[in-house]
């Protein structure tokens, strides 16, 4: 299957729209968990889906939509670490050193796409994206689920580990923070 893949603008917000449409933990959060914590559980989902919509109309591109023609299957929140400034309130995903990484928070795929690939192609994307913005580092929050057999709104370790990243902190055995450099 081929895939298509395009940065979250404006123009793209009814493909964003139609995807986390099907997903009540989608159509709830809106990527927001990463830029205010808990709280966008307290918030009608209406009030977390025009908060993310002017973080895509401010720019820039707070992600990577992934395309099967027209419809959009894929998404992966693709932010400098500084974005989603509630990852250092948790200790379990609190920042590992300085260095300015960029994060990849939040991914989730189309029901019936699940299963074909489309999350490593998200994470091949990101990776390409994230080089080419210059950032020294890509950071995931996958869960292990070797560990813990939690379903995941940010990947698994896995999944990542086949695309070269590694392990560089695990605060709690099912969640570790893993990072691929690009120097």
């Amino acid at each position: 299957m081929e895939f298509s893949f395009r940065p979250l603008t404006p123009d793209l917000w009814p493909a964003l729209e139609d995807l986390f449409g099907e997903s009540a933990v989608c159509s709830r959060c809106w990527c927001m968990y990463g830029r205010i914590g808990r709280a966008y559980r307290k918030r009608p989902g209406e009030e977390n889906k025009a908060a993310f919509r002017q973080a895509v109309q401010h720019g820039p591109p707070p992600g990577l939509l992934a395309f099967d023609g027209d419809t959009a299957v894929g998404w992966c929140q693709l932010t400098p670490r500084d974005a989603v400034p509630w990852l250092d309130r948790l200790w379990q995903l609190k920042r590992v050193d300085d260095k300015p990484v960029w994060s990849l928070s939040c991914l989730y795929v189309r029901k019936e796409y699940r299963r074909q690939g489309v999350t490593s192609h998200l994470i091949a994307q990101a990776l390409e994206a994230a080089r080419r913005a210059n950032a020294p580092a890509l950071e995931a929050y996958p869960f292990d689920a070797d560990i813990s057999p939690s379903a995941s709104g940010s990947g698994y370790a896995s999944t990542f580990a086949r695309a070269g990243f590694g392990v560089v902190a695990r605060r709690v055995p099912a969640r570790p923070i893993m990072r691929y450099d690009f120097r």
